[in-house]
């Protein structure tokens, strides 16, 4: 072990993990899950925390967030480390940092600043481009200035510049180029996401056969799912390998549709954020790439009133799906192990022995208490 890792008995917890709740005991060592049971724990003469049957959850996992603690991922990499503890003091332990929208030519440079960063830091798990491969018509908080149509130099060249750190990208599919850029972007090992888009069902349909995996926050800048036109949420819906991104913050999605989709998509929606840089920050005027942002009891939005990203932390959104009628066991699933696995890592979302002792503890009302990080207590 490390100095920081802790060999750590957790016992008397309710443990939420893989879909399930037992009662029992799970031991951290070597920055890993080392051993888990149900009954009476084992002798341990480390340190042990008696968790009083309060709820012990993977560490969460956000594949869609942009901001917090008053800054962005658009600020590069010294931005990160504000935006990260803003979310790690609610459980998120991995993260995807995504950028908005901005020229290929701009993104080049940002995606070669932030690659070091991301490989130095075991709990950042690559960077998400939203666009700038969007509808101007399903734009939402995107400046339309600077969406564009994909080429095939414009996938090489944030390929080569990313450097094996670009861990997914929305593309609209109805675009012209862009299921070449799909299947560009997936054969560069890329997990494709179908989103900010106004592709119809077969459109949409297309996409996720030529690789795309994931629907951006589903609900959110696309077509509704209409009983004659089901779109793009119908063609993810058809298709039981893709995982459909939920922001779950009861503005973004009404809470009788959040408990929808759960129903729809068993073991398929991902909790994300899509946080802006107000999330763990409060009210104010922000900027979102170029954009001015007003945040008012905590809804962010541009000057036109559309919703510009969130204020949501991961905790938040499993009690905003729980309160919704989500069982606890599937809305903590959506915030660990299903977009875990939706980003190619399912060793992660999980507290199975052998697993990153990854850990959130949660009190009877669902409020972080405590964080672990690979076995490190970061709160």
């Amino acid at each position: 072990m490390t100095r920081d890792e802790t060999d750590l008995l957790i016992t008397d917890a309710r443990i939420v993990s893989g879909g399930a709740i037992e009662e029992g005991w799970v031991r951290f060592s070597g920055g890993r899950v080392h051993a888990r049971g149900t009954g009476a724990p084992p002798a341990h003469d480390g340190e042990v925390l008696d968790a009083g049957g309060r709820v012990l959850t993977p560490g969460f996992v956000d594949l869609h967030m942009h901001g917090g603690g008053g800054t962005d991922a658009s600020e590069g990499p010294d931005a990160l480390p504000r935006l990260l503890a803003a979310h790690r003091a609610h459980g998120t332990t991995r993260t995807v940092v995504s950028l908005v929208s901005a020229p290929v030519d701009a993104l080049v440079p940002a995606l070669r600043a932030l690659a070091p960063a991301v490989r130095a830091d075991p709990l950042l798990l690559g960077v998400h481009l939203e666009g700038p491969f969007l509808s101007p018509d399903a734009r939402g908080a995107h400046d339309p200035g600077v969406l564009t149509t994909a080429t095939a130099a414009d996938v090489a060249a944030l390929l080569a510049a990313a450097d094996g750190t670009l861990a997914q990208i929305t593309i609209a599919p109805e675009r012209e180029g862009a299921l070449d850029a799909v299947a560009g972007f997936v054969d560069g090992g890329v997990r494709v996401a179908v989103g900010h888009t106004t592709a119809d069902l077969a459109t949409a349909g297309a996409a996720f056969d030529a690789g795309a995996s994931l629907l951006t926050h589903t609900f959110n800048a696309m077509p509704v799912l209409a009983h004659r036109a089901p779109g793009p949420i119908g063609a993810a819906l058809e298709r039981p390998g893709v995982v459909l991104e939920l922001i779950a913050d009861g503005l973004h999605v009404h809470p009788v549709v959040i408990a929808a989709l759960f129903r729809m998509a068993p073991g398929r929606v991902a909790l994300i954020t899509d946080a802006m840089a107000a999330a763990g920050f409060g009210d104010g005027e922000y900027r979102l790439g170029p954009l001015d942002v007003v945040v008012q009891d905590g809804a962010a939005r541009l000057p036109s009133g559309s919703l510009a990203g969130s204020t949501l932390t991961l905790d938040t959104a499993i009690r905003t799906a729980v309160a919704a009628g989500v069982p606890l066991q599937e809305a903590v699933q959506a915030a660990t192990a299903t977009p875990a696995r939706a980003i190619g890592r399912p060793d992660l979302g999980v507290l199975d022995v052998g697993a990153p002792a990854d850990a959130v503890l949660l009190s009877d009302a669902l409020e972080v208490e405590a964080v672990w990080a690979d076995g490190r207590r970061l709160v």
